[in-house]
């Protein structure tokens, strides 16, 4: 029997996932690290982006807006902001989010402190993440975005 991985990404909100996986590949400052069993221990701060899990040739889309991760004796405990399945996504509601706070962001940078600047921004980052994530999960399913 093949090892498998405890997975569980948990938010504020919810537990998102939380089951077995042969292995799980996660955005963090570097790029993407990928989750195998008997990986060595590893503790890395989440970026927004796609998180891909697969289990028994089955792949599994998600996005997160960030968070922290740890693995430790084939558990891996995500903590996120936000997690969403791929197809939880309405992909036209994203990308209009995502265009309507560019603009907010290009119209107000002059009055908009470093904090409020960098929310703004990173809310387009997760906005753009979602709408990747939905769209590939869309296109390997044969699902047609309006």
């Amino acid at each position: 029997m093949s090892q498998k991985i405890s997975f569980k990404i948990v938010t504020p909100e919810r537990t998102a996932y939380d089951a077995e996986v042969d292995q799980a590949t996660l955005p963090v400052a570097n790029g993407y690290v990928t989750i195998l069993p008997k990986h060595y221990n590893y503790i890395a701060a989440l970026k927004p982006g796609e998180i891909i899990l697969k289990n028994d040739g089955k792949e599994i889309l998600m996005v997160t807006s960030g968070g922290f991760i740890e693995f430790k004796d084939d558990i891996l405990i995500v903590l996120a902001d936000t997690a969403e399945h791929a197809s939880e996504i309405d992909v036209k509601r994203a990308e209009e989010t995502a265009r309507r706070r560019a603009e907010e962001l290009k119209n107000e940078k002059v009055t908009m402190s470093e904090m409020e600047y960098a929310k703004v921004a990173a809310a387009i980052e997760k906005e753009w993440a979602r709408v990747r994530v939905a769209k590939k999960h869309h296109n390997k399913h044969g699902i047609k975005i309006d």
